[in-house]
């Protein structure tokens, strides 16, 4: 089933169609990779096919005519579109989250006139809004806006004041509250020149003094729904198949080497090298693992979710189970990209090489927060009483 926007674009609305509309864009996004990531950022008809295919409104509910798509299902989108480019994958996983925002559903109506607009931004409160009449002043920095050179809407974290004084929770935390604003109304700072995902346009950004609204903010303490996508881990699921994506991608493409490719040494077939075997084996067997294990996780959640349930009646180990999954198969899939690389040796090291530009992806993924021990600790600590340090992996907010 589909639906037409005003524009008369016929948009895929269904778990099914989307999927399948995300599968006829591979070969062409894979074609373009080099020029993603010469450009630094998505070209505006990739972004265009992306709207197209009906990947940004994945997370609108059926309440506000969109395809509500499971955390498994965002997950898979993700994967196919990150095994033919992991930037693309990457801004995708970014962009949809417009639907999946705690807004009240009065501003979604208003704010989001289609459901193929896209947002991007920092969620973290790095931030300053403070309190006045009918909303709030904002300024700040914030790093790592990935996406948001093709942003419909900017996500903005911040500490809430009043009069002066910091905000803050029944917990004694800052009150964290996310201002969402129109791009021209932001200062785009051109430093995106890293090691990896270089095609998302991660830039920095800059708010001065700006008056929000407050029907454009909101709490992830505060959810405006009930079920699985109004969790304050939801945006975190579907982050997996970015890695997964990239990692299928990788042995893919060294399955194939390895099926024809003669050592010019020995004159030995590489089928028949029991390193080659190995190596891939082993890489096969890890994927197979780890992904496995992300989509039970993911099920598991979601089915445990239901209405008038919430992450605080989940037992620790119940809770902690997306996250550790999702960290191994972003550590796994650099893992796996690592071995590949090196089984190919001097042939990867060229830029014209996707196995270069896997390595250099994986490496930059994992330096995420997403990637880093941080969340380890943060999933040790609360499995035994302690201080996590990331609390917000574990959905804990406020």
């Amino acid at each position: 089933m589909t639906v037409t926007k005003a524009t008369g674009i016929t948009v895929p609305n269904t778990p099914e169609d989307i999927l399948a509309a995300v599968k006829a864009l591979v070969p062409t996004l894979r074609a373009r990779s080099a020029e993603i990531e010469q450009n630094r950022r998505l070209p505006d008809d990739i972004v265009e096919m992306l709207r197209g295919a009906g990947v940004f409104r994945m997370g609108f509910g059926k309440r506000f005519g969109g395809p509500e798509l499971t955390s498994m299902q965002q997950t898979e989108v993700i994967e196919t579109l990150s095994y033919a480019d992991t930037s693309v994958g990457w801004c995708a996983m970014v962009g949809m989250d417009t639907g999946l925002y705690a807004l009240e559903p009065a501003s979604i109506q208003m704010m989001f006139p289609s459901l193929d607009m896209t947002a991007a931004g920092m969620l973290p409160p790095v931030g300053r809004a403070d309190r006045v009449p009918g909303g709030y002043r904002v300024s700040g920095l914030w790093t790592f806006g990935s996406g948001i050179t093709h942003a419909d809407w900017i996500a903005a974290g911040t500490v809430t004041y009043t009069d002066g004084e910091r905000d803050l929770t029944p917990n004694g935390r800052p009150n964290w509250r996310v201002m969402m604003v129109r791009p021209h109304e932001v200062t785009l700072i051109d430093n995106w020149h890293p090691t990896g995902l270089i095609g998302t346009g991660s830039v920095d950004y800059e708010i001065d003094d700006l008056f929000v609204p407050e029907a454009h903010t909101f709490s992830f303490g505060d959810p405006t729904r009930e079920g699985p996508l109004s969790a304050p881990d939801t945006l975190m699921r579907k982050m997996a198949g970015v890695a997964l994506g990239t990692a299928r991608a990788a042995l893919d493409h060294v399955r194939e080497i390895a099926r024809t490719r003669v050592n010019r040494a020995t004159g030995d077939l590489w089928a028949q090298d029991y390193r080659v075997q190995f190596v891939i084996g082993e890489c096969e067997m890890d994927f197979v693992t780890m992904r496995h294990s992300v989509y039970r996780s993911l099920e598991y959640r979601w089915n445990r979710l239901r209405p008038g349930v919430t992450l605080d009646d989940f037992t620790p180990d119940e809770r902690i189970e997306t996250v550790v999954t999702r960290l191994n198969a972003m550590r796994g899939a650099r893992s796996i990209v690592r071995r590949l690389y090196d089984l190919l040796a001097t042939g990867a090291i060229y830029r014209s090489s996707p196995m270069d530009r896997w390595l250099r992806d994986t490496e930059t993924m994992c330096q995420q927060v997403m990637g880093q021990d941080k969340i380890i600790q943060t999933s040790g600590a609360y499995l035994v009483g302690g201080k996590p340090e990331f609390p917000l992996a574990l959905g804990i907010v406020g």
